[in-house]
């Protein structure tokens, strides 16, 4: 676990990480800058949401005009989503003052006052909703339907040396995907995963996770996750837009569409809770 994408940058440069998730516009913003990775798959769909003080001012976008609103990077879908907002609200970049910090610090400085929202993704905002002191202003799908935040990022030498266990990789997170979004079993999946992840892998609360995954069941979406020409394509238009890249680079730069086409036809892992294995 990283505590920023910043670390995530670093550690995938300097070869010390071979794959990784990250924020889509900065994976896009890394491979016009020449290093060598390419997207081959999304994390999930959705996921991200702008949280204000519960009983603050702010009741509507417009309410946030001159305050303080948190961004985990200004290479970030969580940005991006700002002026998108910005611009239907007839607002601009000059009504907010944007600060970046590391997402796990976001909910205690809204609790404590030091800014007055956050654009995060999860499980932040579900973290301030259960502490009592944050209210979820709108979520990213609201101003950006089928959004994307986090995309699987591999170096390019694995890609090139080791494509079969890029491809399981890649299998793996298709099937576990289809597993979690299982209409009719969603919602106890979703719980199961809280719980065994929170405990054994991110060492959270599993309520916090929980929430995230099941308030409403459609908050975070594991379908589809194939990379999308006209998603990257807005979301570069808009990385040009507000000043983060500086060429229209072209989607075939840095996705590498192979693997995803190659997990079209997995299907959910057969695997319920109490049982030992996943097949």
């Amino acid at each position: 676990m990283f505590q920023g994408f910043p670390e995530i940058k670093e550690a995938l440069m300097s070869n010390k990480m071979q794959a990784g998730f990250m924020v889509a516009p900065m994976a896009i913003a890394l491979r016009a800058q020449g290093v060598p990775i390419k997207i081959v798959y999304l994390g999930h769909r959705y996921g991200s949401a702008v949280v204000v003080q519960k009983n603050g001012p702010v009741k509507s976008f417009a309410d946030l005009r001159g305050k303080t609103v948190a961004i985990p990077s200004r290479f970030s879908d969580e940005r991006l989503i700002l002026f998108k907002a910005l611009a239907q609200n007839g607002m601009s970049a000059n009504d907010l003052h944007m600060v970046e910090m590391a997402p796990p610090d976001v909910a205690g400085a809204l609790a404590a006052g030091a800014i007055d929202a956050f654009s995060m993704g999860e499980p932040y905002p579900s973290q301030a909703e259960m502490g009592g002191f944050g209210r979820v202003l709108f979520h990213a799908r609201e101003y950006w339907p089928d959004y994307i935040s986090c995309v699987l990022v591999v170096r390019q030498d694995v890609i090139e040396t080791k494509p079969q266990a890029v491809q399981v990789l890649v299998d793996g997170i298709a099937r576990s995907g289809l597993w979690l979004d299982n209409p009719p079993k969603r919602q106890k999946r979703r719980e199961h995963a809280a719980d065994f992840v929170g405990r054994f892998y991110f060492r959270q609360n599993p309520k916090l996770l929980r929430w995230a995954l099941t308030n409403p069941l459609d908050r975070v979406m594991y379908t589809p996750l194939s990379p999308r020409k006209a998603d990257f394509d807005l979301v570069r238009d808009l990385m040009i837009e507000t000043g983060v890249l500086d060429r229209p680079i072209e989607f075939a730069e840095y996705v590498d569409t192979r693997f995803a086409e190659g997990a079209k036809e997995q299907v959910a892992w057969k695997y319920e809770a109490g049982t030992s294995e996943a097949r």
